[in-house]
C-alpha cells in the first residue's frame, strides 16, 4: 500500500507545511503474554503501585524542565498515573486472576471506555491514559519506556497517536512534521505541536501503512498529507502556508467583524491545567469548562474542598476574563461509579446531564456550593457564569436557576442541546441569564443520529439546514429577551461556519484554543451584514453541501487560506 503517489486527508491541528522522509513511532510492547495469573494479589498490587509511582515521578521530573505551556499538560498526565481509582481498578483485575501487566491493561481499558463515551475533549484524553498504561507496563516488565525513536536528520513523524510526554520533547529542527492516525483537534498532541510550531495532521486514516523512509509532505492547516509528492506539490504547499500566515498576521485582540460588531472568542477547557494553558493565549475567557473530568478522576464523588480548590485555580488563572462552567454532564453512557442509576436501553436519551443531577441532587448541591466558595475567594470579582447541561423544559430551567441563585452565583444559564430547548428558548431565557448551544448534541438530537456512529457523520454535520434552523430559532429567543446566546460546540471553531453562526445571532464562540486565530481572522474579513446574508443562504439550502457551497461563494477569497 502507498507504493505510489497518494493523498490522505485528516484534520489539520498545527498550521504550516513540511516535507521529509517518514519515521515511525513503533507501538509499545504491551501485556506480557507469558506472565502467570496473580497468586498474591496484595504483593502484585504493591508492584503496580510502585510502577505507577515511578511513572508519576518521571513525568513530574520531565514537567520541571518543560516550558510553561507544556508543564501543565505533563502534570495532568502525571496526575493520571497517580490516580488511586485506577490502582484500585487494577486490584480488582488481580483478584479476578489477571497477571500484573494484564491487570493494568484491563483497568485502563475500562477507564478509557468511559472517557471515549464522553466524546470530544474527554475522548481525546484516552491517549494520555494509554501513555500511562504503556509506561507502567514497561516499568513492570523492566523494559525501556516507550517513545519516539532517535532522529538524526529532519523527518516527518508518523504515529498511531502521540502522548504529551513524547510530543513535548520533540526538536522542531529534526521533527519537521507530525501525522497521526488517531487523536483529535483538542488532544494534547495537537496543543503541543502548535506550541512547538511543528505542522501536524491528526486522524489521517491509514498513515501507518506508509513505509518508513517514504517522502511525505503535509499541510497542517488544511489537514492534507501527500505520500510521494512531486516538487510542484511541495512548492504549492509552501505557498499555501505563506498565504495562511499573511491572513493570520493581524489576528489579535477581541473578536469582531469588519464593521466592529463584537463576537467574544473563548476557549474550551476540561481541567485547571487546561485553563492555565489557555490563559497564555489570546483568548477572552473560557466559554466551556467541562467539569466531568474532575468527577471521572474519583472512585467517590469529589469533596467540596477538592472542587473548590479546582474552581478557584481556574477563576484565578482567568482573572476578570469570562469563565463559563458547565455543571456535571454525566450519566447514562457516561457512568460514574458513585452515581450509577442502572443500565438504560437508550443511554443517549436517558438520565444524563441535569437529569442525573435531579436524581442525585447532592452532587449538584456540592458542586454549586464549591463554585460559590470559589467565587467568594475572588472577592466576587471573577466573571463567573454557571450553566446546566441537557435542559429541555421550563421546570428544569427554573429548578436549576433557583438553586444557583440561592447561592448568589452571579450569572445562571443553560445549555441548548435538544430541539425542545431551541424551540422554547424565548421562554427558557425568561428565567435564566444566558444560553450556550452545544452543536454536537443539538446535531445528534435534531438528526436522530448517534454522534458515536462514524457512519452517520454526514447526518451529524452542523451544516445541515435543519440544525442551522434550530440554532436560528434559539437565537431568535435570545433576541426577544435581550439575553446572549453563544456556541460551545466544535462548530464554532470552523472559520467559515463561524460566520454563519454570527449571522444567525450568536454573540460568542468557544472552541479549542488553537482554532481561535483563524476564526478571529475570518471575522475580521467580513461585516455583520455579510454574515447575516450567509446565514440566510445556509438555512434556505436544500442540503448540507449546498449550504456550505452557498456560504463559500459569498466569502472573501482570502478566507480560503484559513480553511
Amino acid at each position: 500500500m502507498f507504493e505510489q503517489h497518494t493523498v490522505i486527508y485528516g484534520i489539520g491541528v498545527s498550521p504550516g507545511t513540511a516535507s521529509a522522509e517518514a519515521v515511525k513511532v513503533l507501538p509499545a510492547p504491551g501485556v506480557d503474554a507469558d506472565e502467570p495469573a496473580s497468586t498474591d494479589p496484595a504483593a502484585d498490587s504493591e508492584r503496580i503501585r510502585a510502577a505507577m509511582a515511578a511513572v508519576t515521578a518521571s513525568l513530574k521530573q520531565q514537567a520541571e524542565t518543560a516550558g510553561p505551556k507544556a508543564r501543565p499538560i505533563l502534570e495532568a498526565t502525571a496526575q493520571l498515573a497517580s490516580d488511586r481509582a485506577l490502582a484500585k481498578a487494577a486490584d480488582k483485575k488481580l483478584t479476578a486472576g489477571a497477571g500484573v501487566t494484564r491487570a493494568v491493561h484491563e483497568a485502563v481499558e475500562d477507564y478509557a471506555t468511559i472517557l471515549s463515551n464522553l466524546g470530544g475533549y474527554m475522548a481525546e484524553r484516552v491517549t494520555d491514559l494509554y501513555d500511562v498504561r504503556d509506561r507502567t507496563i514497561c516499568e513492570l516488565r523492566g523494559l525501556p519506556k516507550p517513545g519516539v525513536p532517535t532522529i538524526d536528520e529532519p523527518s516527518v513523524l508518523l504515529a498511531e497517536d502521540l502522548a504529551p510526554a513524547d510530543t513535548v520533547g520533540l526538536d522542531p529542527q529534526l521533527v519537521v512534521g507530525i501525522i497521526t492516525a488517531a487523536g483529535g483537534p483538542t488532544s494534547h498532541t495537537a496543543i503541543l505541536a502548535a506550541q512547538l510550531g511543528i505542522p501536524a495532521v491528526v486522524r489521517a486514516e491509514g498513515v501507518m501503512d506508509v513505509p518508513e523512509g517514504t517522502l511525505v509532505a503535509l499541510d497542517g492547516g488544511a489537514g492534507e498529507v501527500i505520500v510521494r509528492p512531486s516538487d510542484e506539490e511541495v512548492d504549492e504547499m509552501r505557498r499555501r502556508t505563506e498565504r495562511r500566515q499573511a491572513a493570520l498576521a493581524e489576528s489579535t485582540g477581541p473578536g469582531r467583524t469588519a464593521d466592529g460588531y463584537p463576537v467574544s472568542l473563548l476557549a474550551n477547557i476540561g481541567t485547571a491545567e487546561d485553563g492555565a494553558a489557555a490563559t497564555a493565549r489570546d483568548v477572552e475567557g473560557t466559554g466551556l469548562f467541562r467539569t466531568e473530568f474532575l468527577f471521572l478522576d474519583h472512585a467517590n464523588a469529589p469533596t467540596l474542598e477538592e472542587q473548590t480548590e479546582t474552581y478557584s485555580r481556574v477563576l484565578e488563572a482567568f482573572g476578570t476574563r469570562r469563565v463559563v462552567v458547565r455543571t456535571l454532564d454525566a450519566g447514562a453512557d457516561k457512568p460514574l461509579a458513585f452515581a450509577n442509576l442502572g443500565e438504560e436501553d437508550n443511554p443517549a436519551l436517558g438520565r444524563r446531564g441535569l437529569r442525573l443531577s435531579q436524581a442525585r441532587e447532592d452532587l449538584l448541591d456540592t458542586q454549586l456550593d464549591a463554585l460559590a466558595a470559589a467565587f467568594e475567594a475572588t472577592d466576587r470579582r471573577a466573571d463567573l457564569r454557571v450553566m446546566a447541561p441537557m435542559v429541555a423544559t421550563m421546570e428544569e430551567a427554573r429548578w436549576f436557576a433557583d438553586k444557583a441563585r440561592a447561592r448568589q452565583l452571579p450569572h445562571v444559564g443553560i445549555m441548548i442541546e435538544v430541539p425542545a430547548a431551541a424551540i422554547s428558548a424565548k421562554q427558557l431565557l425568561d428565567v435564566v441569564d444566558f444560553a450556550s448551544i452545544g452543536t454536537n448534541d443539538l446535531s445528534q438530537y435534531t438528526m436522530a443520529a448517534d454522534r458515536m456512529q462514524g457512519a452517520l457523520s454526514e447526518l451529524l454535520s452542523p451544516w445541515q439546514p435543519a440544525v442551522l434552523t434550530m440554532i436560528r430559532t434559539a437565537c431568535r429567543g435570545g433576541d426577544a429577551t435581550g439575553k446572549p446566546i453563544g456556541v460551545c460546540g466544535e462548530a464554532g471553531g470552523d472559520p467559515l461556519l463561524a460566520l454563519v453562526l454570527v449571522g444567525l445571532g450568536v454573540s460568542s464562540l468557544s472552541m479549542a484554543p488553537s482554532k481561535i486565530p483563524a476564526v478571529r481572522a475570518a471575522l475580521h474579513m467580513h461585516d455583520r451584514a455579510t454574515c447575516q446574508q450567509m446565514a440566510a443562504y445556509a438555512v434556505d439550502a436544500l442540503t448540507a453541501a449546498d449550504a456550505k457551497a452557498a456560504v463559500a461563494a459569498l466569502a472573501n477569497p482570502k478566507l480560503e487560506a484559513l480553511l
